[in-house]
């Protein structure tokens, strides 16, 4: 499949949400490095985004493996995400996993438009282990509700986690839970993520962790949908607590879930000696904006 080779343009100097469409190419990569030869190496990748996503649409992908000998299985998870499986009896030092994708939004056909049934759907009001709340966690919703509703509370939600918990890099993991990360005040874009999600449940809005990308950031980004009805749709509606904004044309997405775990961009195991090493990589730009 042909994949866009045009530039990457400055974003920056167009005016993205005028334009009637708008194509990114994603360049994304995993690069696992072992000091000895390792077997079964199992990999799970959720990094090709959806055929459509709202007004985003995938118009070509593919996804390279080199290094090793390998099967490969593609399917659809519970949540309707591409979930690539990568089997490799053996590698010798080094396996890579890299993604390209063009992806175009077409203004005026989103956002996307969930079944009746997802305001009721468990899966997007239940908490995980990432996302239950604890005693400050439910003050903080108490604080918030006041007489707000609907998006309006999403809103004050989105911005009250932006300024509970600052962003600093490395002080949390993947496994930090929000209660950890509200207590502890710093965190990523995955706390925050994981905050709100918190925060919608206690409150009673549905709502879904999203693993993307946002143009101008160095790594793979975590914002919050929240499930909302509008005239006689149910729809989901994009907030990045991260930046304590709704989401834009700036914000590509790749996966929804109940939180990273659902989502995480790769996982995946091996049997060999401890020490292996990863390196990420990652493009993702404007290549052509039209009217």
């Amino acid at each position: 499949m042909t994949i866009d080779d045009r530039p990457v343009l400055d974003h920056t100097a167009l005016d993205l949400e005028a334009a009637g469409r708008v194509t990114y190419r994603i360049e994304q990569g995993f690069r696992y490095e072992y000091d000895t030869p390792v077997t079964a190496v199992r990999q799970r990748l959720v990094v090709v985004p959806p055929v459509r996503h709202g007004d985003v649409h995938r118009r070509a992908h593919r996804v390279e493996v080199t290094g090793a000998a390998y099967q490969r299985r593609v399917r659809r998870d519970a949540a309707g995400n591409t979930v690539v499986r990568v089997h490799a009896a053996q590698v010798e030092h080094t396996v890579e996993f890299r993604l390209t994708a063009v992806v175009e939004r077409v203004r005026g056909d989103g956002p996307p438009v969930l079944p009746t049934a997802a305001l009721t759907d468990p899966r997007l009001l239940r908490p995980t282990r990432l996302t239950t709340p604890d005693d400050g966690i439910r003050a903080l919703a108490a604080d918030l509700t006041g007489n707000a509703r609907g998006l309006d509370l999403a809103g004050r939600i989105c911005a009250e986690v932006r300024t509970a918990v600052t962003y600093e890099y490395g002080v949390t993991t993947v496994d930090t839970t929000a209660a950890e990360a509200l207590a502890g005040g710093r965190g990523v874009c995955q706390d925050q993520a994981h905050l709100m999600l918190a925060l919608c449940h206690v409150v009673g809005l549905p709502a879904r962790y999203v693993s993307g990308h946002l143009l101008g950031q160095g790594g793979t980004h975590a914002w919050v949908e929240v499930v909302v009805r509008r005239g006689a749709e149910v729809v989901a509606v994009a907030f990045d607590p991260c930046h304590g904004r709704r989401a834009d044309a700036r914000y590509v997405t790749v996966a929804t879930g109940r939180d990273y775990a659902d989502v995480a961009p790769t996982s995946g195991s091996y049997v060999g000696a401890p020490g292996g090493r990863l390196t990420a990589s990652r493009q993702v730009g404007v290549i052509a904006v039209a009217a």
